[in-house]
């Protein structure tokens, strides 16, 4: 049943059941003095492939609507099917946006279902969220908005330690920023005349944080790879990239002019290998040595959940010469003990990366990006970096929202709330890995990583996953191809500091009354271990 036809009873049941948490600090919280949770068994991280059953019916299915979808493009063809022109819906005359798969998989398949994805949201992203009710016409191809909005349990936000709130010290600082002092933009690149006091502030904070000598923020976190990776390499240079990297990077990547090498996922000795050879080998056609050699990864990886193996690569990168560059958009707030990322996390000494990347529309609850590495690495890029002489500075009352958010997590504020919030977060993970781990369902990603990927394997089961979900009051967020492989259809929940331990198991407990229906425990280590 589509969201808008849900029953209302339905959702006054939802919303009884949350009615005591929406505002909460201490229900369903970890007290400050209790010991984080630990699982009575050992949690594996390792990837786990599906079952031959789920992988022959995720083929069938993915075979059945491929043949449909000829199909229907012949009747479209004929002028027996008006819903949708085959030319890249009418852009007739232009470069096609998509290759001609894609496309045909856009208009046969994610156009059918569409309500599953790009909810508008009518609120802040706490545990809770407000989505606004959609009326879709004929094969999804007219959508309106509706007056209407309904509450869902929110899992798919990125707002690992809930400071994206409308209340408390970041939103009054926030509004006061706003309200008295220097408004809401800077109209000017930094380079020019965007740089103020308060940007000065929060990169000498960050890097103070960060434990680098320097700092640099931008008002897009996209943009912060994109459009600086390119000032850090260029033609002569090599950039060795994880297989799993984050399109940002890519781009980046591709845009420096750099020679590209990949390795794969999180495999040192695959890594290793690129090392050596291109060493020996040198630059193609001259063998030249390289200018300049330059691992890219990422602390955790956003669809996975994984971490990447940083002692190993600092180890790597120390022995053969190269540069490190990690992106912590996923893993900076998130991870460690204090909350200071995946350096913190493996007990990785930060002087180490010769660049740290991160996000503040994660932990942070704000926007924008930042670069922290030494003085002169920090100094070229206000340079050269075209974020800093091409795009709008961040916005102040944005970076006033970080300097709060920072602050209450580095404790600089005196309430003990940032670290109270980093300790439920890792509360939180452990508990809901470990409970759907051992019930058999296939996660990705390490214990402690906010980022729980579950495997669904085949399209009409992550449908619906989808569909069941929105009919019973949780907002999930699903991904399948082209966004993972054709086997790799997965809901992927992001796990906050503002869920309590009751909206844990409340959802824990959904997903157990629809596993009959969706047959989503594919695990086959469970089944053994039972059988043991």
């Amino acid at each position: 049943m589509p969201p808008e036809e849900r029953s209302s009873e339905a959702f006054d049941e939802t919303e009884e059941v949350f009615a005591n948490n929406l505002d909460s600090t201490t229900n369903g919280h970890l007290p400050v003095n209790e010991k984080v949770f630990e699982p009575e068994v050992e949690y594996d991280e390792t990837f786990e492939d599906p079952p031959f059953l789920s992988i022959m019916s995720a083929y069938l299915c993915l075979f059945l609507l491929v043949m449909f979808g000829h199909i229907r493009d012949l009747l479209r063809s004929w002028g027996f099917d008006k819903t949708m022109d085959t030319s890249e819906f009418g852009n007739k005359g232009f470069v096609p946006l998509y290759n001609d798969f894609e496309a045909f998989y856009t208009r046969n398949v994610y156009q059918r279902v569409l309500h599953y994805w790009c909810h508008p949201l009518a609120g802040v992203p706490g545990a809770n969220i407000e989505i606004w009710d959609r009326k879709f016409g004929s094969f999804n191809e007219n959508i309106r908005l509706q007056d209407t909005k309904r509450n869902y349990l929110n899992i798919g936000s990125y707002n690992y330690l809930g400071f994206a709130e409308n209340n408390g010290r970041c939103s009054e600082e926030t509004i006061k920023e706003i309200r008295s002092r220097l408004g809401t933009t800077t109209a000017s690149p930094r380079s020019e005349l965007g740089t103020l006091k308060i940007h000065e502030e929060l990169e000498n904070l960050i890097a103070g944080f960060l434990g680098k000598d320097a700092c640099l923020v931008f008002g897009m976190g996209f943009a912060t790879n994109s459009m600086n990776i390119a000032a850090l390499v260029d033609d002569g240079c090599l950039l060795i990239s994880d297989e799993l990297n984050h399109a940002s990077l890519i781009l980046g990547a591709r845009l420096s002019g750099a020679k590209i090498k990949v390795f794969r996922h999180n495999n040192m000795k695959h890594l290793e290998k690129i090392l050596k050879t291109s060493i020996v080998e040198g630059q193609p056609r001259t063998r030249r040595p390289w200018k300049k050699i330059l691992i890219v990864v990422e602390g955790i990886y956003s669809m996975e959940g994984t971490s990447c193996n940083l002692p190993k690569i600092v180890e790597l990168k120390k022995k053969y010469k190269a540069y490190l560059y990690v992106d912590e958009a996923h893993s900076v707030g998130a991870m460690g003990k204090t909350g200071r990322g995946i350096c913190e996390h493996y007990g990785v000494d930060p002087a180490d990366i010769d660049i740290l990347m991160g996000t503040f529309s994660k932990s942070f609850g704000a926007a924008g990006g930042y670069i922290a590495s030494n003085k002169d690495i920090v100094a070229h890029l206000r340079k050269e970096s075209h974020a800093q002489v091409y795009s709008s500075a961040m916005s102040p009352p944005v970076a006033r929202q970080i300097l709060a958010s920072t602050e209450a997590i580095m404790g600089v504020d005196g309430s003990g709330e940032g670290q109270r919030r980093i300790r439920q977060l890792k509360e939180n993970t452990r508990f809901f890995r470990t409970e759907l781990q051992k019930r058999g369902y296939i996660l990705y990603g390490e214990l402690d990583s906010p980022v729980v990927p579950l495997l669904i394997c085949s399209i009409a089961r992550l449908c619906a996953f989808a569909k069941t979900s929105l009919a019973n009051g949780l907002a999930p967020v699903v991904v399948g191809f082209p966004a993972t492989p054709i086997l790799g259809a997965r809901a992927r929940f992001c796990l906050s500091a503002s869920h309590t331990r009751e909206q844990l198991q409340w959802l824990i407990d959904l997903m157990e009354r629809c596993e009959p229906v969706l047959g989503l425990k594919l695990s086959s280590r469970h089944k053994q271990k039972a059988n043991s």
